[in-house]
């Protein structure tokens, strides 16, 4: 996807806004200067949901792959690091898959409910539902309940507890 198309696309958080209006200002002022500003847990949840589906929507990518996909990838997964707790943050290898895998294409997020996460709180949980289809076209569906602390006034995922 260009840079064009993603200015008109909708998030694909769901939130029925076009990528900049919404998660992509969060992975924007990420790119740009380092900064974490999602406001709340949900918002933080919701931006690194759409990191990941566009880690899938950029399909695979290999080392020697120097074009917008693999710079599309790059950055999601520097977003995807900088939101994870120090001590739970897994390597950058391990967000991506293996050279010539497939990554898992997610299409759809439900949020189900979010407890505290709010600008004054110092923790939050967002629960969700997310769906797609993994390499070889088989249905994905990933339900967590996600846990938040705030650091230093930016948001932080901790971990989650998957069920089934």
């Amino acid at each position: 996807m260009t840079h064009e198309q993603s200015a008109h696309e909708p998030c694909p958080c769901g939130r029925g806004l076009t990528y900049p209006e919404c998660c992509g200002r969060w992975h924007a002022c990420h790119a740009a200067d380092g900064t974490l500003a999602a406001p709340t847990a949900e918002d933080l949840m919701r931006s690194r949901y759409t990191a990941f589906a566009r880690i899938g929507a950029a399909g695979p990518v290999d080392q020697d792959r120097h074009d917008d996909a693999a710079r599309t990838v790059a950055a999601m997964v520097a977003y995807l690091r900088a939101t994870w707790a120090p001590e739970t943050r897994p390597a950058a290898a391990d967000l991506t898959p293996g050279p010539g895998e497939a990554p898992t294409v997610f299409t759809r997020l439900a949020v189900t409910d979010a407890t505290g996460g709010g600008p004054f709180d110092m923790a939050g949980t967002v629960s969700f539902t997310a769906l797609g289809r993994d390499a070889s076209g088989g249905r994905v569906r990933l339900t967590e309940r996600s846990r938040f602390r705030r650091e230093g006034g930016l948001w932080r995922y901790v971990d989650g507890d998957v069920a089934g």
